[in-house]
């Protein structure tokens, strides 16, 4: 497995691999479900999504408030199953990158690799850990949502693993066999 420096917004990630360690430096978008239910309101009447999707890196997150001195409180992955079904709008629309945690859909497998995008699994429980790579935090869309709103973060080696990759390789499925 290979190690990479990505500095979103992305291009190419044809060169990412299942299993591939990343440390992500540059701009991440955090959503959950709240904020991904408005983002497909607003695919659906037209109109420009709040944030420059073409090439982003959304990170399903909703970060706790932060402590005193601190830029943001913890910050670990949320499940991303829950944002399966409003994925493939956002992957038509550019998106190029996912963190999360936890399996996606056939459908979205099938996404990624037809729109040469990637989906990042992070570690779930290392909230504290991820939130210190979170070096600036602004709310850009929907802060009536609290921590579901939509978070601009400035990040300096966040880190990820490649877990679905761009030529439909799946560090979920890999390895498994015919009687899993």
């Amino acid at each position: 497995m290979a190690k990479h420096v990505l500095t979103p917004p992305l291009k190419d990630t044809s060169h990412l691999v299942v299993g591939d360690e990343v440390l992500l430096t540059g701009v991440l978008y955090s959503a959950r479900d709240a904020a991904h239910q408005r983002l497909m309101e607003t695919l659906k009447r037209g109109e420009a999504l709040p944030f420059p999707v073409v090439g982003a890196v959304l990170y399903y997150v909703g970060p706790c408030p932060a402590p005193p001195g601190c830029v943001i409180g913890s910050a670990g992955p949320t499940t991303a199953s829950r944002m399966d079904e409003m994925t493939i709008p956002l992957l038509e629309s550019g998106l190029k990158g996912m963190i999360g945690k936890g399996d996606r859909s056939f459908l979205v497998k099938e996404a990624v690799r037809a729109y040469g995008a990637v989906y990042l699994a992070a570690l779930g429980g290392a909230g504290a850990l991820l939130a210190s790579r979170i070096h600036k935090a602004e709310v850009v869309a929907y802060a009536d949502l609290g921590p579901e709103a939509i978070y601009r973060f400035e990040v300096r080696e966040f880190p990820a693993v490649v877990a679905i990759d761009s030529q439909g390789g799946s560090i979920y499925t890999s390895g498994r066999t015919a009687s899993e």
